[in-house]
C-alpha cells in the first residue's frame, strides 16, 4: 500500500502549525464551524484561533478592560474569502460578547446576505476588542495594544479579501491618515490581501442615502472575489 500521500499531508500540517506557533499538536479537534468543511485547512485555522483567544485570555493590557462586560474577540469562518474589520463592540456586543449584533450588525447582516453570502460564510473582527466607554473612539494606544492580535487573526484567516468599515479601522488597516470619505470603494493592499474600505453600518444608519455608495463599494469586493 502507497503512503506517500498520507505522510506528505501529515507534513504539510506539521508545518502549518509551525508557522503559527504550536509547540505541539492538538490530539482532539471539537465540533466546530468547520464541521462539514472538506478540508482539513478549516479545523487547522479554527484551532490556531481558539489557541489566540485563550493567549488574549480576560485581558486587561489596556483601560478598555476596566468597564467592559465582555471581550469581542470576532467570529466567522475559519476559511473566509471575505473579512470584515470594524471599529469597537457597542453596548449589544459588549453584552453578548460577538461582534456587529446591534442595529449596525444587522444592517452589516442584509449587505452580507445581499451580496449573497451568509453571515457564517464571513470573518467579523473589530479593531479592538473592547468595548470604549460611551462608545467613544477607541485611542492610539488602545487600538496599538489590540493590533497585534488583530493581524494575526488575519494571519490565521488568510482572506481573499478585507472590507474595512469606517475611518478608524481603514486608517489602522491602511495606516493612513486619510479619512474614509477620500478612500472608499478602491482598492489597497495589506499583507498582499486586497482591502476596500467603505462607510461604517453605523454611519449608514445616520445617513441612509450613503448605502448605494457601501453597495457599490461591495461590488469591488464582489468582483475580486470572482476572479480565481
Amino acid at each position: 500500500m502507497n503512503h506517500t500521500p498520507a505522510i506528505g499531508d501529515l507534513i504539510k500540517i506539521i508545518k502549518f502549525y509551525e508557522a503559527l506557533g504550536f509547540e505541539r499538536l492538538p490530539l482532539k479537534v471539537p465540533e466546530s464551524a468547520c464541521s462539514g468543511s472538506s478540508g482539513k485547512t478549516c479545523l487547522l485555522k479554527e484551532q490556531a484561533l481558539r489557541r489566540l483567544r485563550e493567549e488574549i485570555g480576560e485581558c486587561t493590557r489596556c483601560r478598555l478592560h476596566e468597564k467592559r462586560t465582555k471581550l469581542v474577540f470576532g467570529e466567522g469562518s475559519p476559511e473566509a474569502e471575505l473579512m470584515f474589520i470594524g471599529e469597537a463592540p457597542g453596548e449589544e456586543e459588549d453584552l453578548q460578547g460577538r461582534p456587529f449584533v446591534g442595529r449596525a450588525g444587522e444592517l452589516l447582516t442584509r449587505l452580507i446576505l445581499k451580496m449573497g453570502l451568509q453571515r457564517e460564510d464571513v470573518y467579523i473582527a473589530n479593531t479592538v476588542k473592547c468595548r470604549p466607554p460611551e462608545n467613544r473612539r477607541p485611542r492610539e494606544d488602545e487600538i496599538q495594544t489590540c493590533l497585534t492580535f488583530l493581524k494575526r487573526q488575519i494571519e490565521i484567516i488568510s482572506p481573499r479579501v478585507i472590507m474595512t468599515l469606517g475611518d478608524v479601522a481603514t486608517k489602522t488597516i491602511l495606516q493612513t491618515r486619510l479619512g474614509i470619505t477620500k478612500v472608499r470603494g478602491k482598492v489597497f493592499r495589506y499583507m498582499d490581501i486586497p482591502v476596500v474600505p467603505t462607510f461604517h453600518p453605523s454611519y449608514l444608519l445616520r445617513n441612509p442615502n450613503d448605502k448605494w455608495l457601501t453597495w457599490s463599494d461591495a461590488q469591488v469586493v464582489l468582483k475580486i472575489l470572482k476572479k480565481r
